[in-house]
């Protein structure tokens, strides 16, 4: 009898509709992709969620600059998110908008709860303050630095004084310190994890769940006192997208909640660690499992910023070598635990030597040899253990898992050269030993299709095709399946990394 389904629901942050999508998105995006599809590898109950966080004063700014209504805005930028995640080969199973009635509906029915399960959460209060358009935020006087938000140092802040409804955040810091304590991998990497607590240890303030200036949003389920109607603060209609997605409030949302996984930026932590589950803790729904925080793609230093006019066309960077070769340098290049560097040598050096030199050298001269020497079939089985693959990949240290493979290459490379099939060729006596050489090489790089194609799911595709395989290479429940190369007739196709040359 086989065995249920492992679920394993895992979202990404919402993109802000304020712009188009950038290399951090991008970076995001993919790794999630990648995460998502080694999972279904293992054979798990996959549900990868993306989409748009839509509403907010920023939203609003941007629809006022482009002279297009608000709606028209956020129209136009989701449709150009989906177009570059197809383009980049992100198979999402969901996007989710948080414009669309049933988040609506979910947000109010969460703020409901709370209201009803802990009524003291919700109090009116007159606030002032400086507020953040970029972070969407209010600002404490440790994250100003001369007079500008310390993540946005190009943006004006605004002074804000209205009267709002606040969440009573200050009474969940005990609890949120104890889970965070009892569940040490809730949130990771461990400098996320540190930074977290050393906030929480020096207390919480109460935070606005509420506008009343801002009327492109949720409409909050309940007037002020004096009969004002506001608008729920943008994070409190942004951070329930991901429960709001499983169709929450309906009976049936805990099919799917909670998430196993949230991957967001290391910018967002507080709002996924310490926001998002006092707001659960409130309403007596189930907190996720885990959080994990990335770093940022860097350009020689400096973070993309299309306000401060650090930036890369995604679209150049994806026609240089393929979205799979992109694909892969992001997460080859860029630590999941740590921020990274981009630049054009460095990813035409990486695509030269990983790709086009190691791999795909390796994948033709071996199939050039099994067509030359065995007629084109593997002639015998081999099997040899993949070790530290699975454990990087199942520690989110994707840059790890495609190092371990990139070492399997070089290490199959040096084999060839080590063994000389082309000698062994010329001696009836070595045949055995020819034939168990060759098999051992398609079976590695079999091996190597397989687990490099939650990364480059369109080249391991063709590689495994020309391998003669059979089946698909990211079959899912395949990933601990023994490959039985014997038989398997190759067939050499177009180089699979047509080597780059400089400036190209």
């Amino acid at each position: 009898m086989a065995l249920p389904k492992k679920k394993f629901y895992l979202t990404t942050a919402i993109d802000y509709a304020n712009g188009e999508p950038h290399i951090g998105h991008a970076y995001e995006k993919i790794a999630a992709d990648v995460i998502a599809r080694y999972h279904r590898l293992k054979g798990d109950d996959v549900w990868l969620l993306v989409g748009m966080d839509e509403h907010g004063q920023k939203v609003a700014q941007a629809a006022a600059d482009a002279g297009v209504t608000t709606q028209q805005q956020v129209d136009r930028i989701a449709e150009k998110f989906q177009a570059m995640w197809k383009r980049l080969g992100v198979q999402y199973d969901q996007f989710i908008r948080t414009t669309s009635p049933e988040h609506v509906k979910g947000v109010q029915a969460l703020i409901k709860r709370i209201f009803e399960r802990n009524p003291g959460d919700f109090y009116e209060k007159a606030y002032k303050g400086w507020y953040c358009v970029g972070c969407e935020a209010f600002k404490q006087d440790s994250e100003i630095v001369d007079g500008k938000c310390v993540l946005h140092p190009t943006r004006k802040l605004e002074w804000v004084e209205e009267k709002n409804w606040f969440f009573r955040l200050s009474a969940y810091r005990d609890k949120l310190l104890a889970h965070h304590e009892k569940n040490p991998g809730f949130l990771q990497p461990e400098s996320r994890r540190n930074e977290i607590l050393a906030l929480l240890r020096g207390g919480l303030e109460d935070i606005s769940a509420s506008r009343s200036r801002l009327k492109w949003g949720v409409p909050f389920p309940r007037p002020t006192s004096d009969g004002d109607r506001q608008t729920t603060y943008v994070w409190f209609d942004a951070l329930p997208n991901y429960l709001t997605a499983t169709g929450f409030p309906a009976a049936g949302y805990d099919a799917r909640w909670p998430a196993q996984l949230h991957i967001i930026g290391k910018d967002i932590t507080r709002f996924h660690c310490v926001i998002w589950p006092a707001m659960l803790m409130a309403a007596g729904v189930a907190l996720p499992e885990q959080v994990w925080a990335h770093g940022f793609v860097q350009l020689a230093g400096e973070k993309f910023s299309k306000s401060a006019g650090v930036r890369l066309d995604l679209g150049e960077a994806i026609d240089k070598y393929g979205a799979d070769a992109f694909r892969y340098f992001l997460m080859r290049e860029v630590p999941f635990d740590a921020d990274g560097n981009f630049s054009w040598e460095r990813f035409e050096d990486r695509y030269n030597s990983d790709l086009a030199n190691a791999l795909g050298n390796l994948a033709s001269r071996t199939i050039a040899m099994v067509e030359k020497y065995c007629d084109g079939m593997v002639p015998v089985s081999a099997r040899r253990k993949f070790e530290h693959y699975d454990a990087a990949m199942d520690s989110l240290l994707l840059h790890e898992g495609l190092a371990n493979l990139q070492a399997r290459v070089t290490a199959m490379n040096a084999y060839v050269d080590q063994q000389a099939p082309w000698k062994l060729a010329k001696d009836p006596a070595r045949r055995a030993e020819l034939e168990e050489t060759l098999a051992t090489l398609i079976y590695v790089i079999a091996s190597v299709a397989r687990c490099i194609s939650p990364f480059m799911p369109e080249r391991a595709a063709e590689l495994w095709a020309q391998l003669g395989a059979p089946g698909r290479a990211d079959a899912p429940g395949s990933l601990s399946d023994r490959i039985e190369v014997r038989g398997w007739r190759v067939k050499k196709g177009e180089p699979l990394f047509p080597k780059a040359e400089p400036g190209r």
